[in-house]
């Protein structure tokens, strides 16, 4: 149960349905059934006539009653309907009825979600915040490009669903730590040597060959610029010098960070590869293959038994983790990697990786449970690929240079906000399509906007009533029971579901799902704004009570951007 929907001193305020899964329970129980084993559903109905919720729970446990369904559902009626009123005098639940062969439909009692209000308005940024994982620790690994470049578009969605999957993590209650891991031990590193003295030689030598699979972007010029101004041309007869290297790696890193700073993301952690190796952890982890008997050399090469360690053994073929050069294949040292977080104690352990590391990291796994360590702390995130696209129709993003389109591109293009909402506003493992045209709109067709005006409009409203009642932000007593109409219950139906869905959103770590909801909420709030007149200085008591309801709205859309990633604008 989340701790954030706690009522007052006076009565204490269940989360609705976690009230109606507990009074289930209790029937269950009632009847001499295992409440523990039973499964119960609560679910929303999509037809607001058949009441708040509604569960199956009649169809679920008939057989084992030895009763039709239906006869079981209204048995469940009874027993709502019978239930004593809460410490405050009022019943969470006001209505039961069956439905259909044996669901059950249920009615909130409106006073629920007049309280509710109260705790919106007394908890303010802290609401919707859960205590489940409180006093854990998790590890948040993501973006660890390596440093041989600038971050290009293929890593914008990963960026973006990183930081609003660390922000859900820290909502549920998680200390988390942003993790960046890269490889600076590998060829890549080489070839950004390699292609920087290319750079630096073509300054004295015209026609100086480039290496085949160097890297072309133009920063390379700008690193091999920076190093002409310090040193001349005293390196032109030293390609091994390690100032190629290290200056590349400090310049792409400078670059990644700052464009993630753009993003508002800091890393607390930036683990090397290389530390690995530097540790003998490396040399360890393929001593207690070996002495496990998971692992066999074939033609100068070492193999794991991949095909024993996989669940899926009809389809697994032993994979080659050092080659017979004696170069670690990438899965070697992401096994240590992962084994050495595992020893730092993190209670959850998540990665979010690209659609081609769909199988690859199935791997890792299976080597991490092969050395006796327990990967189902470890939870793994694949993303989609991105589509950008612009009046329905795909498109190359590219800069007038020719020149890779970079993640900064885009940023200055559409503003970072955009882009974070854009990338995270749909479901990781579906495809996304980027909508150009809509992304730079400046106007409510814009998604992000139309949620950012909503809180922009609140904030307008709020600052128009400490005019008209200048009394109103010295604090006015505000009766909620005078909020009757039906799009004022809505609105606060809507707000009252904020805990519950982020909830949902943390446990399947899916952040795109609290955009879903914001939508819903805000939708609600502009038909109660456009059927209901907020400040009426003719009835003041009422528009307290509506000033009341507008700033526990604002505060549900505040603290959802805050879990995507994005501002609260007072004004637009």
């Amino acid at each position: 149960m989340n701790s954030r929907l706690r009522g007052n001193d006076n009565q204490k305020i269940l989360n609705i349905k976690s009230y109606i899964r507990a009074t289930l329970q209790e029937f269950v129980k009632s009847k001499g059934l295992d409440a523990e084993a039973v499964k119960i559903i609560i679910e929303r109905p999509k037809d607001e006539g058949n009441g708040d919720y509604s569960t199956n729970l009649a169809m679920v446990i008939s057989k084992q009653l030895k009763k039709n369904p239906k006869e079981t559902a209204e048995e469940i009626c009874y027993y709502f309907n019978n239930l004593p009123p809460s410490g405050g005098g009022w019943r969470g639940v006001s209505k039961t009825e069956p439905a259909g062969p044996g669901f059950l439909n249920i009615w909130v009692n409106d006073d629920y979600y007049r309280n509710v209000l109260n705790i919106i308005l007394k908890d303010s940024v802290l609401y919707g915040k859960l205590d489940i994982n409180s006093g854990k620790t998790a590890n948040l690994e993501w973006v660890s490009a390596n440093p041989t470049g600038p971050l290009h578009l293929g890593h914008g969605r990963q960026v973006a669903l990183g930081k609003a999957v660390a922000n859900l993590l820290e909502w549920s209650g998680y200390e988390v730590t942003r993790e960046y891991y890269y490889n600076d031990a590998g060829n890549q590193m080489e070839n950004l040597s390699k292609s920087v003295y290319a750079r630096y030689r073509e300054m004295y030598e015209t026609g100086f060959p480039f290496p085949e699979d160097g890297y072309v972007g133009d920063y390379v010029i700008e690193i091999a610029k920076l190093i002409k101004d310090e040193y001349s041309d005293k390196l032109i007869l030293d390609p091994d010098n390690p100032v190629f290297r290290t200056a590349g790696e400090n310049y792409c890193f400078k670059s990644i960070k700052n464009t993630l700073h753009r993003f508002g993301i800091n890393h607390d952690v930036f683990y090397n590869e290389s530390s690995l190796y530097e540790s003998g952890k490396i040399k360890e982890t393929l001593e207690d293959f070996k002495n496990k008997g998971l692992s066999y050399e074939q033609e100068g090469a070492v193999w794991l038994k991949t095909s024993e360690l996989l669940k899926d053994k009809k389809e697994a073929q032993d994979k080659v983790i050092v080659k017979s050069t004696g170069e670690p294949t990438y899965r070697l040292p992401d096994m240590v990697y992962h084994i050495d977080k595992i020893k730092r104690g993190f209670e959850m352990i998540v990665d979010i990786f690209g659609a081609d590391h769909g199988d690859t990291y199935k791997e890792v796994l299976a080597g991490v449970a092969g050395l006796g360590y327990d990967p189902s702390k470890i939870k793994v995130i694949i993303h989609q690929m991105v589509t950008f696209v612009q009046d329905g129709k795909p498109v190359k993003m590219s800069k007038r240079s020719g020149n890779v389109y970079e993640l900064d591109d885009l940023l200055d293009d559409v503003g970072e906000d955009v882009a974070q909402f854009f990338f995270v506003m749909r479901s990781a493992n579906t495809h996304l399509d980027f909508d150009i045209g809509l992304a730079k709109e400046q106007s409510d067709k814009n998604p992000v906007f139309y949620l950012q005006y909503a809180h922009a409009r609140i904030c307008g409203i709020l600052r128009n009533a400490a005019e008209v009642f200048p009394e109103y932000n010295k604090g006015v007593n505000a009766d909620f029971n005078l909020l009757k109409e039906k799009e004022e219950l809505d609105l606060m139906k809507a707000l009252s579901l904020f805990p519950d869905v982020v909830e949902g959103a943390y446990k399947t770590l899916e952040p795109h799902k609290i955009i879903t909801y914001l939508n819903e909420a805000a939708e609600n709030y502009h038909k109660f704004y456009h059927n209901h007149r907020v400040i009426n200085k003719e009835n003041p008591e009422l528009s307290y009570a509506r000033l009341k309801l507008c700033e526990a709205a604002r505060i549900v859309l505040r603290n959802g951007f805050d879990i995507i990633g994005i501002k609260a604008p007072e004004r637009m």
